[in-house]
Formats: structure tokens, C-alpha cells, sequence
């Protein structure tokens, strides 16, 4: 198993979720946050006081996947996220020992 994380402009999350359910991929978890980066979009960023330095408003995804879905998944994502523009995003994928419901106990593959 895979999880795959990402961190994508927010007014692009609804084109990438939609695109994910379309090719049969339901379950992900999703976080508004900000972050400061080498390439962000100067015309995006905003200080605040909770962050007084210059940063950009982000939507982070994370989702858990076959070792076998994770090329496509990721293509999906960036195919979906993409402007071709600075501050467009990053995402990275790493390994998953095991998966346990909390309701049934299940583990492994069985979960996702």
C-alpha cells in the first residue's frame, strides 16, 4: 500500500476530487492549511498574524491506495492540479506497513 499526499492550490480541489471519483478512487482525507514554498505564486501569497511571513493558502490531500494504483493516482492528481504556474503544488507518495479498521479490525488491503 501507498499513501500518497498532496499539496495542491485550493480552488483546484474540486476539479482533482471530482477526477479521482471518476475513475473509482471515494476515499480521501482533505485539509485546508497554508505553507510557504521555493516557488509559490507572489500574486497568492498573504501575511497574517497567526503567520506573519508571506505564505499561500493550500489544500492538502491524502489518500491510501494499491502499490499498483499509485502511478495513476498521482497522474490523476497532477493532471487535475496543474496551471502550469509557480506555487502549482507537490506531492509525494510513501510506503504503508499495514491498515487496520477501527470498526471492524479488519487489516491489510481489506480496508481500503
Amino acid at each position: 500500500m501507498k499513501e500518497i499526499k498532496a499539496m495542491i492550490r485550493p480552488e483546484m480541489f474540486e476539479t482533482v476530487y471530482k477526477n479521482l471519483r471518476t475513475e473509482g478512487y471515494c476515499c480521501i482525507t482533505v485539509y485546508s492549511g497554508e505553507g510557504v514554498g521555493r516557488h509559490g505564486d507572489p500574486d497568492k501569497m498573504n501575511a497574517t498574524l497567526e503567520f506573519p511571513f508571506l505564505h499561500s493558502k493550500v489544500t492538502k490531500i491524502e489518500i491510501v491506495v494499491d502499490e499498483l494504483q499509485e502511478e495513476e493516482v498521482m497522474k490523476i492528481i497532477r493532471d487535475a492540479a496543474c496551471t502550469n504556474h509557480a506555487g502549482d503544488g507537490i506531492m509525494y507518495s510513501t510506503p504503508i506497513d499495514n491498515a487496520v479498521s477501527i470498526r471492524t479490525g479488519k487489516s491489510g488491503k481489506d480496508v481500503l
